[in-house]
């Protein structure tokens, strides 16, 4: 009877592990943005107990774009708490091409709702009702690693700028991507939705995909391909 508890313990133990263990990291990516070539920056770090901060930086021709978002951590669960989306045409081609704005969103969660500031249009504002397990555009690059890992299906309820959809990233083979000099094997997952394709190459180990292609209308909008991670 004694071993048969100490088997119930250690497997309801092994049950209530989270699958994922979240630390932070630096990633450095080759970027490419509206056909401008740049430099990006992927951080993750700890900002006081279970809240962290998620940050991708792209810079490079003139232009500019950062995205961050603060979210908490509760196991497996991960919940979006605000999120800063700023893009720029400093100088050159980029001040012509890139639309200037800056996009606020709050997650109040015990209010259950989601609201949008800055430049979105009234109807874009919100709020918009939450559900657990709703997630931004940022964490879901997070999710889909951690989930990928555990063997879940790919699909989420994106919350953004006014709207919540349903997105879904489905397996389309493996290819052979080169990250930090070496050769790695990479699935890569799709969701389209119109014209628009998110593309996503993940490799076992890494805690980012080891590439990020946007397309629009068939055309790569930004396409960010990993160089070092530590």
């Amino acid at each position: 009877m004694r071993k048969a508890r100490i088997l119930l313990a250690a497997m309801l133990a092994f049950a209530t592990t989270p699958l994922f263990a979240i630390e932070p990291f630096n990633a450095e990516y080759q970027a490419s943005y509206m056909g401008l070539q740049a430099t990006g920056r992927m951080t993750l770090a700890n900002e006081s107990g279970n809240r962290w901060k998620y940050s991708l930086d792209i810079s490079g021709a003139g232009a500019r774009m950062t995205q961050s978002t603060q979210f908490e951590v509760n196991g497996d669960t991960w919940r979006p708490l605000s999120s800063v989306d700023t893009q720029r045409g400093e100088s050159g081609i980029a001040s012509m091409l890139v639309k200037n704005r800056t996009v606020n969103a709050n997650f109040d969660w015990s209010r259950g709702v989601a609201t949008w500031t800055g430049d979105v249009r009234s109807e874009r504002a919100g709020p918009i009702r939450l559900q657990p397990g709703d997630l931004d555009g940022m964490l879901m690059n997070l999710a889909l690693v951690r989930d990928f890992a555990s063997g879940q299906e790919l699909a989420y309820r994106l919350v953004e700028e006014g709207r919540a959809r349903r997105q879904v990233f489905n397996p389309a083979g493996t290819e052979t991507i080169t990250v930090q000099g070496r050769e790695q094997r990479a699935t890569k997952v799709v969701h389209r939705d119109g014209a628009r394709t998110t593309t996503a190459w993940i490799v076992d180990g890494l805690p980012v995909p080891a590439r990020i292609l946007q397309q629009r209308n068939g055309r790569d909008h930004i396409d960010l391909r990993l160089r070092s991670v530590r």
